[in-house]
């Protein structure tokens, strides 16, 4: 172990894990994320950072629900009761009244699949939408000319952490601002050691900020093999990534025929993956719904009035020349039409350059030890709600009289975002230097605000390149 392993090892002796490759291979043919990965891991590992093997495999056979399971047979051979840790997905049907269900990795499909009003008035979880727990099922028989069914008998949530905010903001004084810019790529499941400078860590920690931050959206443009798709679907049971095929306004916002809330509602938030690839449903109706979401984070679809806080990502690819650079300076040319829209697209608050980030390989696969993922998503989860830091900014911050609303609006989005990433101790100005503010928050929040007013002004001229001389106070 290096200084940094030991570092992690006794800051967080109970948040942390050691972690190789060849540790994760045990999980192979689950399709399980990362925060049940390591919760796992966690539970089979002693205070010598010993793991047993043999009692993960026991788990996993007794527990974990394989793809592709033929569970419904199994219930109604046997008759008997099932308990294993799943992914369900809980479809409220309005005109039965009754809330259904589905198992992704098994047969079990949502027509035929019940839960109890008892057991969804106990768990709020079960209201609808996906979720990770521990449940039982069982199957009822047909009675009274009434189908036969698969019934939930019990439900408990996977939310194995309780997170200490203070625990955890005088944790991050043991560290340096280099060394916590490592400790939160390790704790993304990657190696601080295969970037080539403290600049593409930073990129590449950008990715954390809209789970940090509410209503943040941001584009992300990169090459294929930079890891964008796996960070969204795996770190966080919060993040919700829709990978091509067709979205809607109902699916996002509010179905007026089930009566349910859409996407937004249920996750902190919304990654578009591939994004030319997916498809738009009545786009003029969405794009203006999108429009007043992606400014107020509120909405309205028919008589219904909604608000959420989940900022929207978008990540698609980009071609590069043999310099790595853009083939185009015109960026947004590669997205979906739906997106060229500039006053959708001021919307967002910043832009990643995916291209400045290295390939995938494998000197950035993590051997040492990381916080705990599902720990580390909670963390993320918490910091959004934190109600210290809008009060830092606005101390630290001197913003132009004359400045754009939308701008401003932007900056101080981002700036707070890494300011909860890289200085979550910080809950006054005093405890701050205003050099590290002003270059680990505000100058990076201020050049993704700069790209998005540069791209929009080569497609619309009705807007200018520049952004406002927001500094310190």
């Amino acid at each position: 172990m290096n200084m940094l392993d030991e570092k992690i090892k006794n800051s967080f002796s109970n948040e942390s894990l050691f972690k190789s490759p060849d540790i994760y291979r045990i999980f192979s043919g689950f399709n399980l994320p990362s925060f049940i990965k390591d919760w796992i891991l966690k539970k089979y590992t002693n205070d010598e950072g010993c793991i047993d093997i043999d009692g993960i495999k026991t788990f996993i056979e007794q527990h974990i629900i394989a793809k592709d399971t033929k569970l419904r047979g199994a219930l109604i051979n046997d008759r008997s009761e099932r308990k294993f840790l799943a992914r369900i997905i809980i479809e409220p049907d309005i005109g039965a009244q009754q809330f259904k269900f589905s198992i992704p990795e098994t047969d079990i499909k949502s027509n035929e699949a019940l839960i109890p009003r008892s057991l969804v008035k106990n768990h709020k979880e079960l209201l609808g939408g996906e979720t990770w727990g521990v449940i039982q099922v069982r199957y009822v028989p047909p009675l009274d000319k009434k189908k036969g069914y698969i019934e939930m008998v019990d439900f408990k949530p996977f939310q194995p952490y309780k997170v200490e905010m203070e625990y955890f903001r005088e944790k991050r004084k043991h560290f340096s601002i280099e060394e916590w810019i490592d400790v939160l790529i390790r704790s993304m499941e990657y190696n601080p050691e295969g970037f080539d400078s403290l600049e593409q860590k930073m990129t590449f920690i950008c990715r954390l900020l809209p789970f940090v931050e509410g209503n943040l959206n941001f584009i992300e443009l990169a090459p294929k093999g930079t890891g964008k798709s796996y960070l969204f679907s795996n770190l966080s049971k919060n993040a919700w990534l829709v990978s091509g095929g067709t979205v809607t306004r109902a699916q996002l916002f509010y179905n007026l025929n089930t009566k349910q809330p859409g996407i937004f509602h249920h996750y902190d938030l919304v990654a578009f993956d591939e994004i030319e690839t997916i498809c738009f449903g009545e786009e003029a109706e969405l794009q203006g719904a999108l429009k007043n979401y992606l400014e107020s984070g509120s909405f309205t679809v028919g008589n219904y009035k909604g608000s959420s806080s989940a900022g929207l990502v978008l990540l698609g690819n980009i071609p590069l020349s043999e310099l790595k650079r853009p083939i185009s300076n015109r960026y947004f040319s590669n997205l979906p039409d739906f997106f060229k829209s500039s006053a959708l697209l001021d919307r967002f608050h910043g832009f990643l350059e995916g291209w400045k980030l290295p390939r995938i390989n494998e000197n950035m696969k993590l051997k040492g030890y990381a916080l705990n993922v599902e720990y580390f998503s909670e963390i993320l989860h918490s910091l959004r709600l934190a109600p210290e830091y809008p009060n830092v900014i606005n101390e630290l911050l001197n913003i132009p009289k004359n400045a754009d609303t939308r701008d401003t609006k932007a900056i101080v989005k981002l700036t707070s975002a890494f300011l909860k990433l890289l200085f979550p101790n910080v809950t006054s100005p005093s405890y701050l230097s205003k050099e590290d503010f002003k270059l680990y928050c505000l100058d990076p929040a201020k050049r993704m605000r700069k790209i998005i007013k540069e791209q929009i002004s080569m497609i619309d001229p009705e807007f200018t390149d520049t952004i406002p001389d927001i500094g310190i106070r």
